[in-house]
């Protein structure tokens, strides 16, 4: 696998866990947020997202964290999330506001909902396969 190349008006990518259903749902709200198609998107378990992982040095099979890259930035779990609502459209974007919480406390709620999410709300046997209409929005 060789060094994942992104295009350079590509400042805002989220990696997510392709096969759980919240990750799904969280992907399918922020793309119906995105008004200026802002974002793209990867799963963790595509060629993209492992090629991203190994590149940066993260864990290649640790699907527990969304992963937001924003200007050649890496957040991860809450971080990531407050990062991501700050570029949505409407109201989300106050939710940024929470970035004044201590991180350990703002992952300690993460963690709580990624520990569970399979048995809270499910998985897929396989990653999401986008429309032909969002098809442009994924990079895998």
């Amino acid at each position: 696998m060789g060094k994942v190349v992104i295009e350079k008006k590509v400042e805002h990518i989220i990696l997510f866990d392709g096969i759980c259903n919240f990750c799904n749902g969280a992907i399918n709200f922020v793309m119906d947020r995105d008004r200026d198609g802002i974002f793209k998107f990867a799963s963790l378990q595509s060629a993209f997202g492992q090629g991203y992982l190994k590149d940066s040095q993260l864990p290649l099979d640790e699907f527990e964290s969304m992963v937001f890259l924003e200007h050649d930035e890496i957040y991860t779990k809450s971080t990531a999330v407050l990062k991501i609502a700050r570029n949505m459209s409407g109201i989300w974007p106050i939710l940024y506001g929470f970035m004044i919480v201590p991180k350990f406390l703002r992952d300690a709620i993460y963690n709580l909902i990624a520990n569970n999410r399979y048995s809270w709300f499910g998985k897929r046997d396989q990653c999401r396969v986008p429309t032909p209409e969002l098809k442009e929005r994924f990079l895998d």
